[in-house]
């Protein structure tokens, strides 16, 4: 169906073109009223309505809609790896940012629903739950974090192993006060790394110490607020290591670090679940639970793919995210 066809139907119906589109293809999103409005037209131009909802779902079936919470380098990159893959495979991506809010979210389902994509890859907020109903009919793969929407595929880390293998590793250099920033615990991610790191204390028979614990929002302001609550006091009051469960806040709590005139790694040991050029190029350099990012986003792009061409079965896909110890860390 051509631009101009489309033009001259939304013309005659006195209606816009994507309201055109979205009555032939999804009638059932659309008012009684206008629909007829539209298929009136339709009829009055002499188009034959099978054949225009046809040619229009062909040219939308090669579109996926995607939705981060930031353009963080994380981010960046699990989108880096949904495109290539989309482009692989001769699929277009509509890209929209919802900053954890629950209104920017909702926004965007709505537009993307009005769009009609064939599917959805989606890193849910905390609210996705809340917008199931703009979800409905949907094939949605959820990267990164789980809503615990219903048939959605995942595709996410280990995170609990990935946290419990660092925490092992500060134990084993004689750390006992360890100190940790978390996101939200109501946030998949951010609870099972808390998880791991529960493991990891149980497993030595530690105490879990809810003072050395602090809770951000994963942005870089709220882990250094976080670090400085914890380091900013005598020195027998400060934890000897830090875990920190995200990038941003990592860069956070080395910003506060400095702020205090603390030094990696004789001052305090320091671990970042998430790896970057930033963590490697840090002097010293920052050990990591190092998630494979790009491919996270590739993934995401192949089960969502899949699905689309007939797999009914939710797919649950966990990589691995492996320690990597650098310079950061040394005994207490």
């Amino acid at each position: 169906m051509t631009v101009n066809r489309l033009a001259e139907i939304a013309k005659l119906a006195g209606v816009s073109a994507a309201t055109v589109s979205r009555t032939l293809s999804r009638p059932d999103l659309v008012a009684e009223r206008t629909r007829r409005r539209v298929l009136n037209a339709v009829e009055a131009t002499g188009f034959r309505q099978n054949e225009l909802a046809r040619s229009l779902r062909q040219q939308e079936s090669r579109t996926i809609g995607l939705v981060v919470t930031d353009l963080n380098p994380f981010h960046a990159t699990l989108v880096k790896g949904v495109q290539d893959t989309a482009e692989r495979n001769d699929l277009n991506v509509i890209l929209f940012t919802s900053d954890d809010s629950a209104a920017r979210e909702r926004e965007a389902l709505s537009i993307l629903r009005s769009h009609m994509p064939q599917g959805l890859i989606l890193i849910p907020s905390a609210h996705t739950i809340q917008h199931a109903r703009l979800l409905q009919g949907m094939t949605v793969v959820e990267l990164d974090r789980q809503s615990g929407l219903d048939g959605a595929h995942t595709v996410q880390v280990h995170n609990r192993s990935g946290a419990r293998q660092a925490v092992r590793h500060l134990i084993a250099q004689g750390h006992r006060r360890i100190g940790a920033i978390f996101g939200q615990l109501h946030v998949s991610t951010a609870h099972e790394r808390h998880q791991g790191f529960q493991d990891a204390l149980a497993e030595a028979q530690l105490p879990y110490d809810g003072t050395l614990v602090r809770y951000g929002n994963d942005l870089e302001p709220s882990g250094r607020a976080a670090a400085l609550e914890l380091l900013d006091v005598a020195p027998a009051g400060r934890p000897t290591a830090l875990f920190v469960s995200n990038h941003e806040m990592t860069v956070g709590a080395i910003i506060a670090m400095r702020s205090l005139g603390l030094k990696l790694p004789g001052d305090l040991s320091l671990i970042s679940f998430d790896d970057s050029r930033l963590m490697l190029l840090h002097e010293p350099p920052i050990s990591v639970v190092a998630q494979p990012t790009y491919e996270l986003g590739v993934r995401a792009c192949e089960v969502l793919i899949s699905a689309l061409s007939g797999g009914d079965v939710p797919q649950h896909v966990r990589l691995d995210a492996p320690f990597i110890a650098r310079g950061s860390v040394a005994p207490p």
